[in-house]
């Protein structure tokens, strides 16, 4: 599917292997402590680790330092960089910059809206979109230039993911637009957390009529949900989120102390009834603020030990 990378991920996939990432938000200061204890938590248990940039456009540690202290680690980062707040030359200077570091993973996303943020006045830049940078990161990478045309010394050797979600709106357009991505350049694919099993099941199965799980490793997003309200939360306030109902009863009816292991159960019957979906490759578990879960998940899921590359 790609041109081989030093990826620890892309090896993984193309070895056949169901890949497992999670993420980490950076702290909002300098301390890199939270950083260092969240990998720490999770290293043995998943086959890269996303850095969050700026998520829900509230100003946090960049995503580049935070995947850096990673990898000195010996953790597998992936350089997670919106379109949001940088034009094309700071896009291609921070790959650079990820690259000099020897990150071998990026995420290509436009960014939420700056009115979600801590900054509502900030300014979008957004001089390339999402499908762009794909384009851009794929560019530099295969052909060793910069886009305004110039040789790169040393070009960037990283494997190239981009975000998708089966549950906005309109669905028909769902897979076309992964098509897109896929043209543009993307290796990889996380998808937005799934809790309508059904809807995500109807989306699989056109990808593959379309053959392009063929053309891309997609790795399946998963998020635990720690309580009821977080449920209700999600279903009413969060865009391009599907919670069912039944999913939302089932956590009502569960004792408030219990609802947090309830949310675990979920989140394991969700990753096993997936595994058996033609075309998922992996799973994302974006357990965000809650990283000391991710490995009992993935023990409990059959993914540990996981595969040496």
């Amino acid at each position: 599917m790609s041109t081989k990378t030093p990826s620890k991920l892309e090896k993984i996939l193309s070895a056949g292997h169901l890949a497992v990432t999670s993420e980490c938000g950076p702290p909002r200061g300098s301390d890199m402590d939270s950083i260092t204890k969240k990998g720490e938590l999770i290293k043995d248990y998943v086959d890269g680790v996303n850095i969050t940039d700026n998520q829900t456009s509230v100003t946090r540690m960049c995503s580049l330092a935070a995947c850096i202290k990673l990898k000195l680690m010996g953790i597998e980062a992936t350089l997670q960089m919106v379109t949001r707040d940088r034009n094309r030359i700071a896009l291609q200077s921070d790959i650079l910059g990820a690259a000099a570091f020897d990150i071998y993973n990026i995420l290509c996303l436009s960014g939420d809206h700056q009115s979600f943020g801590d900054c509502p006045t900030g300014q979008n830049v957004h001089d390339l979109d999402s499908m762009q940078l794909i384009q851009t990161a794929r560019h530099m990478r295969d052909e060793g230039k910069f886009l305004g045309g110039d040789d790169i010394k040393k070009p960037p050797q990283m494997f190239v993911g981009a975000a998708a979600n089966p549950f906005a709106d309109p669905f028909e357009i769902r897979v076309p637009r992964l098509a897109k991505k896929i043209a543009a350049g993307a290796e990889f694919i996380q998808t937005q957390c799934i809790y309508n099993l059904d809807k995500f099941e109807e989306w699989m199965r056109r990808v593959c009529d379309r053959g392009l799980h063929e053309k891309v490793y997609i790795l399946a997003g998963v998020t635990p949900f720690k309580s009821a309200g977080m449920a209700k939360f999600m279903k009413n306030r969060v865009p391009g989120m599907d919670v069912p109902d039944d999913v939302v009863k089932r956590l009502s009816d569960t004792p408030k102390e219990k609802q947090a292991d309830e949310g675990i159960k979920i989140c394991i019957e969700t990753i096993q009834r997936l595994k058996e979906v033609e075309g998922v490759k992996g799973f994302h578990i974006m357990a965000i603020e809650w990283e000391e879960k991710v490995p009992g998940i993935v023990k409990e899921t059959g993914l540990y030990p996981r595969p040496e590359v």
